[in-house]
């Protein structure tokens, strides 16, 4: 039998490498997303299959009461709806408010430090862009419309007298307010900051959607 010529056993040994490379390189992207702490819930879930579906701690249920909790590290959210779910950054900020175990509500700053303009508009751009993706539609476009990237829109996001504030609704299943403003970050005097700001409910405005 003639020996595998080298110029072959080389391309052999090349075509393994990358291969081993691109599996070690898909392995690490979703290890990423394994070990990114999370809080999936839907509303109208209850308390422990939030607890069961999350792969970040959560504070302890408190039953027979009004009451909120919150995760106990950083974590983003994964909202679960077969048509209307989304995903959000990482939060620091981050409450969900229950009826005794039951998910009626969520507050959420989805960022973990206030953002530079850019890193701001990217997050809520990228929020909305999942919300028109799943059927969302904006309420009261003429006057809250959606926020853009315009040097209209960074005019008025600059203004730090006016935060700006848009709405989202879901169908008649539920309600998102979504909110930018200036913030004035001790640790960064000189730069301009943003908090982004994000609640979540069943419909509480009346429906003016397009």
């Amino acid at each position: 039998m003639n020996p595998v010529p080298l110029v072959a056993r080389r391309r052999w040994l090349l075509r393994v490498v990358v291969a081993l490379i691109a599996v070690n390189a898909t392995y690490l992207m979703v290890q990423v997303l394994w070990d990114e702490p999370e809080i999936a819930l839907e509303m109208g879930g209850t308390y422990e299959d939030m607890s069961s579906q999350s792969t970040a701690r959560f504070s302890p249920l408190i039953r027979g009461h009004i009451w909120f909790g919150v995760p106990k590290t950083d974590a983003r959210l994964r909202f679960i709806d077969t048509q209307y779910g989304f995903v959000t950054p990482a939060a620091r900020f981050f409450t969900v408010n229950f009826d005794d175990n039951i998910i009626d509500g969520i507050r959420i700053s989805p960022q973990v430090e206030p953002l530079l303009l850019e890193g701001a508009l990217k997050v809520v751009l990228d929020l909305q862009d999942q919300w028109r993706s799943g059927g969302w539609a904006v309420l009261y476009p003429k006057d809250n419309p959606p926020f853009a990237d315009t040097p209209e829109w960074r005019a008025r996001i600059r203004d730090a007298n006016n935060g700006e504030i848009t709405y989202w609704q879901a169908g008649y299943k539920y309600q998102i307010l979504l909110g930018m403003s200036r913030f004035k970050d001790s640790k960064r005097p000189q730069e301009e900051r943003y908090l982004i700001t994000l609640g979540l409910g069943k419909p509480w405005l009346t429906s003016h959607a397009e």
